[in-house]
């Protein structure tokens, strides 16, 4: 939902390092697989109550998550880095929950299977949509820089950041954050599969 209206100043505050970066030799798919290999970090930290070093790991991880995609603006986006992007960004954020879950299964784990289901929705019905885009050659216009068709909804990067960062900041209120967050990813699913059909319903069949 924040995602649109907090891209142009994410690319302004990213521009210059990115540039740097650049120029010394720094890929994107670099700073991906960095990233993810970060993020991942955050699993066993939180599983051991290390919530501090959780978050630390998550927003290093969105940090070079954004960063990648402004390095790969300068020297020009590829699909494979496309693909590395959306494939492992999915990964992480599903992880994230897991940890929780592991830190305290008695308390967690419902809570953090029913969060899971929920990004199943929103993270399938992104990826058929970005598919099915491309394939009837639906260029991006919300978010310009990315490199597929996204559909937007209530819960996207940004809201899908705030809330791994209060689950951390506050772990006692995660079984209560990912009820809710969960819900609101189920009516994200809805939206896009509303969104969806309304739009492929609209074209000629694919080829």
């Amino acid at each position: 939902m924040l995602d649109r209206a907090l891209q142009p100043i994410v690319h302004r505050v990213l521009e210059w390092p990115a540039r740097r970066l650049a120029a010394i030799g720094v890929t994107a798919d670099a700073l991906t697989l960095t990233g993810f290999a970060i993020g991942i970090g955050a699993v066993p930290l939180l599983a051991c109550g290390h919530f501090a070093a959780g978050l630390a790991c998550i927003l290093a991880n969105r940090l070079l998550d954004g960063l990648d995609g402004a390095v790969a603006r300068q020297a020009g986006p590829t699909d494979r880095g496309a693909f590395l992007d959306v494939a492992l960004d999915f990964f992480f954020y599903a992880a994230v929950p897991f940890g929780f879950a592991l830190a305290d299964p008695a308390a967690n784990a419902l809570p953090a299977a029913f969060l899971l289901l929920a990004f199943v929705g929103t993270g399938s019905s992104f990826l058929a949509f970005a598919a099915l885009a491309a394939r009837r050659g639906m260029v991006e216009t919300r978010l310009a820089a990315k490199g597929i068709r996204y559909l937007g909804g209530l819960t996207e990067g940004t809201e899908t950041i705030a809330v791994l960062a209060a689950m951390c900041l506050w772990p006692a209120l995660f079984p209560a954050l990912a009820w809710t967050f969960g819900g609101l990813c189920l009516v994200t699913t809805a939206m896009r599969w509303r969104e969806g059909a309304a739009a492929f319903r609209a074209l000629p069949p694919g080829i």
